[in-house]
């Protein structure tokens, strides 16, 4: 591929479509400006100091894809392998020819489905080197940096993204917060894939909400009431998270519901 010249937020990672001041994912209050102020990179400098692809599996025909050292947020993706196609959910700011060739060898992407705007990257490079459509939740339009044909909106509570790949609008960090359910994942069990939609902590008995990670703003107990609705109708045994080994083993649907009855007890505790 040839090494873009787009300009790249050092905090977030999100790419722009044309140089500008400021990134306004990271002016927003669930994000920061970096403390040296607004930084700027590329593919092509993040490329010249070393940087590269991190390719691990992290569960049964889940790849995780991430990059080496951490870069902004340090989130990794996750590969999808599925009989109905591979999906790439969630993003990463860099690309490269090595690392298109090593997801070629897995199968390709067809489709990419982002959980939120923290996360979209170089995505508009990820869908151009697949050529694979991006699908985004509407309610997140107005933070797409870099506009493109590929990006297509879904609107609603649900989206069947493929046979047995449900997007779900869970609402949760941003209102287009989306989570994406694998029916045929853990062997029939389901999986649900939250990026940190709903997030899985060092202790990973547990999953939290947050509306700001970064800055420690709770998230709002009706939006977890009206998330936990719209997941009511799904079985999943895991639940991949955000970061490399973020991963419920066991018990998904148990632990997302002890674990929001526990949320709930104390931001809801007036004593």
């Amino acid at each position: 591929m040839e090494y873009g010249y787009l300009p790249i937020c050092q905090t977030c990672g999100v790419q722009f479509g044309a140089p500008r001041e400021c990134c306004p994912v990271c002016q927003d209050e669930r994000q920061y400006v970096g403390w040296g102020g607004q930084q700027w990179t590329t593919l092509a400098e993040l490329r010249s100091a070393g940087y590269h692809g991190r390719i691990a599996q992290e569960g049964p025909g889940i790849v995780g894809v991430g990059t080496e050292p951490d870069f902004a947020v340090g989130q990794r993706a996750l590969l999808v392998r599925s009989a109905a196609g591979n999906i790439l959910w969630d993003c990463v700011s860099y690309l490269d020819d090595d690392l298109i060739e090593r997801i070629t060898a897995l199968g390709g992407i067809s489709a990419i489905a982002i959980s939120h705007p923290h996360f979209y990257g170089s995505m508009v490079e990820w869908s151009r080197a697949f050529d694979a459509p991006i699908y985004l939740h509407a309610a997140d339009r107005h933070w797409v940096g870099r506009r493109d044909a590929a990006v297509l909106h879904w609107d609603g509570d649900t989206h069947e993204l493929a046979p047995g790949m449900t997007l779900i609008n869970a609402g949760l960090h941003f209102a287009g917060g989306t989570v994406l359910h694998w029916q045929q994942g853990e062997s029939g069990r389901g999986a649900l894939l939250t990026g940190d939609i709903i997030q899985v902590p060092m202790d990973r008995r547990w999953t939290s909400f947050l509306y700001s990670y970064v800055n420690h703003i709770p998230e709002r107990p009706r939006l977890i009431r009206r998330a936990l609705t719209l997941l009511e109708p799904f079985a999943f045994e895991r639940i991949y998270a955000a970061f490399w080994g973020r991963v419920v083993d066991t018990d998904g649907v148990g632990t997302l519901r002890r674990s929001a009855d526990r949320y709930l007890r104390f931001a809801l505790d007036d004593q």
